[in-house]
């Protein structure tokens, strides 16, 4: 199946569906987040190198400088610093002066949240590796799993985007720039203005500037154009005299003092790397810088990587007509030619955000090449995140929509393979429904069954499959002897019937359906179906959906666009099962889009999905940018107590809250389940008529 029309699918689900598990008491040693990273059990990315002098390359020129352990990307390569030199064990035994050595400094997910590594390795990957953890301060509260990203060693100071301080606005990026002193790791200071987010710093040879892409006071918006923010420069070592000098321009990167390199979206629809010159004397401004465009229409070129005072070329990542695959290049500068390097190499696996060495004779960028390159890191079932209650932990899950059994020794899981069901130490992998399902959910009294809603003629590849597709609710036996008989239509009318959701003693079911033309939300037996009567809970011609019910069976939570009818905008409400008592869950979740309400164990709070802290990253440093991200927080019943749990650059969620699991730490498969580096790149005007997925598949909820 083509991975594309996958991912745009998993991502709808993403959006639309949520199952979990209703327990009727809270368990004494706490609780456990559940939640899936779209995409990330594929993102195995390592960082390469390439030297720029074999044209054209040859594998044996190629090679890995990360560790193959976790996810390693956004790599720099920094000179040999005292200051960073310091940062070594007295026993590293590394000589600066050795040139045989690479410094490289990149963001690593082996602690489950993006944090920054500074690895000194030999360009051939071969012996002895040195390895730093970087910003290792304690966090707490809702910095606890902040992201770092894009880092960049000057002089004395680490330079990098940190996720960790509230922005204090709904919908507003809390990324922003932020410098460390390399000795101490100490001083951290914020040279990004309060109120304001900053993607992508680069700094000027100098050290003295720093550039950064922003989407300046104007803020991001969920229809925020695909390339969209400015470019503004400031003193690195405090933040001081800031300017704006490009518009519509991201990713910038410095040759000298005053020279800029930069992507944006040309009028002919491509995007292409441009040039700014910053004048040496005189005020700085857009009005005062001149802007020229670089790389010609015909493909997009974008990420572009720069060295100090070189002149001669830059790296760029481009996107061929011809081509769905990302590759690095170079750009002759003085030939206004390409120079492709990856492509030769592995034509089949995307090539993300080139790097230069400081004195240009490398190229770096990140992979996914899997197994093929000698990874052993473990494909883990369950990898843990950091919290700051012991009372709760939080697992990232390899599969989409994961429940836990009233007894809590299995998980059913949704792939796109089918509906499954795996012990909780990975073991006893089996599938119990050959179609894909919208959400699992366990019966909290009859064991053994799971509820999804599915039908056979689901067809993945049909636009508008989410909003229009037939689907069913189902009740699946999964201990059945006879597999004909393990599988029960519990509705009949409709067209499309969709995430199921029993009551605490097992009784009703609540579900959504277009029965009346508009998606609203039903009850029905939970035994007989449909055929033992239907209510009918709301009622409009909005979209009301992912209906969850809480432990202690006085409320009902669901998201709805009631406010923004025919919009993808979505708050989240409660009502009580008898249909009174409606309410907003909380007021400043108003203007995006909350998703796949869950209650906590003690039906004390609710666990969603939100884009309430806007996106953490330039989105087309990524695959897949155009899609929004959203990140998983809680809040009380009341709507009080706000909490950022995840800090990602790509979509999480949905998140599932259940009594405590058994899992301690990672819990690793058995043997690897799943496709590794399964995922295509950003779906572009220029390259195919796919572009506006998303809106072809969701035109409505």
């Amino acid at each position: 199946m083509n991975s594309t029309l996958v991912f745009f699918a998993f991502f709808l689900l993403s959006l639309f569906c949520l199952s979990a598990l209703a327990e009727t008491s809270q368990a004494s040693d706490g609780s456990t987040i559940l939640f899936t990273t779209m995409g990330s059990s594929t993102f195995e990315f390592d960082i390469f190198t390439l030297p720029t002098s074999r044209r054209p390359p040859s594998p044996s020129d190629e090679h890995r400088l990360t560790d193959g352990k976790s996810i390693n990307f956004n790599g720099h390569l920094a000179s040999p610093s005292p200051a960073l030199i310091s940062l070594l064990p007295n026993t590293s035994g590394i000589q600066p002066q050795d040139k045989s050595l690479l410094h490289l400094i990149y963001v690593t997910e082996r602690d489950g949240a993006p944090t920054l590594h500074y690895d000194v390795v030999h360009g051939d990957n071969k012996g002895t590796r040195v390895q730093v953890p970087l910003l290792s301060e304690q966090q707490s509260g809702m910095s606890v799993n902040s992201m770092k990203d894009t880092p960049v060693v000057t002089n004395e100071h680490l330079v990098y985007v940190s996720t960790h301080e509230n922005s204090g606005k709904p919908m507003a990026s809390w990324a922003a720039v932020y410098s460390t002193e390399l000795r101490t790791k100490a001083t951290q200071q914020r040279l990004t203005p309060p109120g304001i987010a900053d993607f992508s710093p680069a700094v000027s040879p100098s050290g003295n500037w720093t550039a950064v892409a922003s989407y300046g006071e104007k803020g991001w918006s969920i229809v925020s154009k695909e390339l969209s923010t400015d470019i503004y420069v400031f003193l690195t070592r405090d933040g001081t005299q800031r300017v704006k000098v490009v518009e519509q321009g991201g990713w910038p990167r410095w040759t000298d003092e005053s020279t800029l390199y930069f992507h944006r979206k040309s009028d002919d629809g491509w995007i292409s790397v441009y040039r700014a010159v910053l004048p040496k004397t005189g005020p700085v401004s857009t009005k005062t810088v001149t802007v020229q465009r670089v790389t010609p229409a015909g493909l997009h070129a974008f990420t572009p990587a720069t060295s100090p005072n070189n002149n001669d070329f830059i790296a760029v990542a481009t996107r061929r007509p011809e081509s769905e695959i990302r590759h690095v290049e170079l750009f002759d500068l003085k030939k206004n030619e390409f120079v492709e390097l990856t492509r030769l190499l592995s034509p089949k696996s995307h090539h993300f955000n080139p790097f230069l060495s400081p004195d240009s004779s490398r190229v770096g960028y990140h992979t996914c090449r899997g197994d093929k390159t000698g990874r052993t890191n473990p494909h883990n079932l369950l990898q843990k995140l950091k919290t700051t209650s012991e009372d709760l932990s939080l697992f990232r899950f390899d599969g989409a929509f994961p429940s836990l059994s009233p007894e809590g020794d299995r998980f059913a899981f949704v792939t796109f393979t089918g509906v499954f069901v795996v012990n909780q130490d990975a073991s006893g992998l089996r599938q119990i429904l050959p179609n894909i399902g919208f959400g699992t959910v366990w019966d909290p009294v009859r064991r053994g069954i799971v509820y999804t809603s599915s039908d056979p003629s689901l067809n993945l590849t049909v636009p508008g499959l989410v909003g229009t597709h037939k689907i069913n609710i189902l009740a699946v036996n999964v201990d059945a002897q006879n597999p004909s008989a393990a599988v029960k239509k519990l509705t009949t009318g409709g067209q499309n019937n969709a995430f199921p959701w029993p009551s605490p003693d097992g009784k009703r079911i609540v579900f959504r359906s277009d029965r009346s033309g508009t998606k609203n939300l039903y009850i029905m037996d939970a035994e007989k179906g449909e055929a033992g009567g239907l209510f009918r809970l709301t009622n409009g011609n909005w979209n009301d959906t992912i209906a969850t019910w809480s432990p202690d069976n006085n409320w009902i939570v669901f998201a709805s666009n009631r406010e923004y009818i025919g919009t993808l905008l979505m708050d989240l409400y409660v009502v009580h099962p008898d249909g009174t008592g409606l309410r907003k869950v909380a007021q400043n979740l108003t203007g995006g889009v909350s998703m796949h309400p869950m209650f906590s164990p003690d039906s004390k709070r609710i666990v969603f999905t939100t884009t309430y802290a806007a996106i953490s990253a330039e989105p087309i440093g990524n695959p897949k940018f155009n899609v929004a991200s959203s990140e998983i927080f809680t809040v009380n019943l009341d709507g009080s107590d706000f909490m950022r749990l995840t800090h990602n650059s790509v979509e999480d969620g949905p998140p599932l809250w259940f009594p405590k699991i058994k899992a301690t730490g990672d819990v690793a498969w058995p043997k690897r389940f799943g496709a590794s580096c399964a995922f295509e790149d950003f779906k572009s005007q220029n390259t195919t008529v796919k572009m506006n997925k998303r809106s072809l598949m969701c035109p409505s909820q």
